[in-house]
């Protein structure tokens, strides 16, 4: 047996991490312009629905038909994500967004606008289910929380990122300009990704026992720690998918303010509270789960619920406390955020893991909020956005409750031990 030298190892050390930190900076960089391009239509909805002259339940089936096919989508890239070099996938699906989304500055009818948002899904559904898949195997399972609430962190900054410019650069250029300018970068990164980064060996950082619930697909559904991190996290997708929606209109019907400022209060409140429930809830799962297995679930099962009244506060209270109580409620929103993905990542092992991502993904938007800003619409539409938007506190109470239920699934951990 050849014995490596110990400056080989160390060298072959330093370079893997360089490759897994070159991975999740253009991953995560990858993600940001991901969600960028999925807020925009939020931040500009108002002027969509003034050209095409459509109701709210219409503007909603723009977002439900991009879930439509981002579901459908999510099974076939699932099944090729475990067969098959990811890195090409990825890279395919960051150039297929990126294309539907240049060719939005031609789209001049409500018919073409579903057509694109469709394209859209299928290209993000591919990256969605192979990020994490092949971040969980540059990472081992006790570092996977933090460095999944890094990757996740680009929902509320590309969130805010795309109520901005589809507010401001929407009212003084149209509703079609902030899609262009959202495309290339998504190009770009995909270019770095090909040129900088090494595909690990598939596994190569799972610790846990091999079971038959982890590693094969007729387990999966026999798999408690994946159902309850899948069901618990489609109930908070329902809340956020609708809320995400229909916030920056609910500002300018209820807080009379104009486009433009209710896509910037929008997103200044997303990037902040977004970053800040992110941050503190991968640094409190981190801490916790040193002491106690079940971390992952309790933090996200508490994100939701303590959620709930400053939301309500938000939709029935006075003007006067709708940006405190939205401030609190969208803290709370996030502060799940690393955690749930990473309780889901670490429920299954490498050989299902990105099928079991794309059955995640299938759920959560088949149950939230592929249908949830549809359904808000149109009970707005029957009474008002008040009523519409208050669905999401029963979703938020399901979700706390079936995380809690969780907790007592959660795989022990190496570094971890029992409470």
């Amino acid at each position: 047996m050849q014995v490596q030298p110990e400056g080989s190892s160390v060298t072959s050390r330093i370079g893997a991490a360089r490759t897994a930190g070159a991975a999740l900076f253009l991953l995560t960089s990858l993600n940001l312009f991901n969600f960028i391009d999925r807020y925009i239509l939020p931040g500009v909805q108002p002027l969509v629905q003034k050209e095409f002259g459509v109701n709210d339940a219409q503007i909603g089936f723009l977002t439900t038909v991009f879930f439509f096919t981002y579901m459908l989508a999510a099974p076939i890239t699932g099944w090729l994500g475990d067969r098959f070099s990811r890195k090409p996938l990825i890279i395919a699906g960051a150039l297929l967004w990126s294309a539907a989304t240049l060719l939005t500055a031609w789209v001049h009818s409500y018919q073409t606008l579903l057509i694109r948002h469709a394209v859209v899904g299928i290209g993000e559904a591919t990256f969605s289910i192979f990020a994490p898949a092949l971040l969980a195997d540059f990472y081992p399972e006790q570092d996977r929380n933090r460095i999944l609430s890094i990757f996740y962190a680009t929902i509320p900054v590309g969130g805010a990122l795309g109520y901005i410019t589809g507010g401001v650069l929407g009212q003084h250029y149209g509703w079609r300009m902030p899609f262009f300018i959202a495309a290339l970068p998504g190009v770009l990164i995909a270019l770095g990704f090909w040129l900088f980064v090494r595909e690990p060996e598939r596994g190569s950082a799972d610790s846990l026992a091999p079971t038959f619930e982890r590693t094969r697909l007729v387990g999966l559904f026999r798999n408690a720690a994946f159902w309850t991190a899948t069901l618990g996290l489609a109930m908070w997708t329902f809340a956020v998918g609708g809320i995400s929606t229909f916030l920056p209109t609910f500002f300018v019907r209820f807080a009379h303010m104009s486009v433009a400022k209710a896509g910037t209060v929008t997103g200044a409140l997303t990037v902040v509270d977004g970053l800040l429930g992110t941050v503190v809830g991968g640094w409190l799962g981190q801490i916790w789960l040193r002491r106690n297995h079940r971390a992952l679930y309790l933090i996200s099962a508490w994100g939701s619920i303590l959620a709930i009244p400053a939301a309500a506060l938000v939709f029935f209270g006075p003007q006067s406390v709708f940006l405190p109580a939205a401030f609190v409620a969208e803290f709370f929103l996030f502060l799940g955020t690393g955690p749930n993905n990473a309780a889901l990542v670490n429920s299954v092992a490498a050989p299902i893991r990105a099928t079991a991502i794309s059955v995640n993904l299938f759920v959560i938007h088949v149950l939230g909020d592929a249908f949830s800003p549809t359904l808000i619409g149109r009970i707005s539409d029957l009474t008002n956005l008040r009523i519409g938007l208050s669905i999401t506190l029963v979703t938020l109470a399901l979700s706390g409750i079936i995380l809690f239920a969780g907790a007592a699934f959660a795989p022990l951990l190496k570094d971890s031990s029992n409470p």
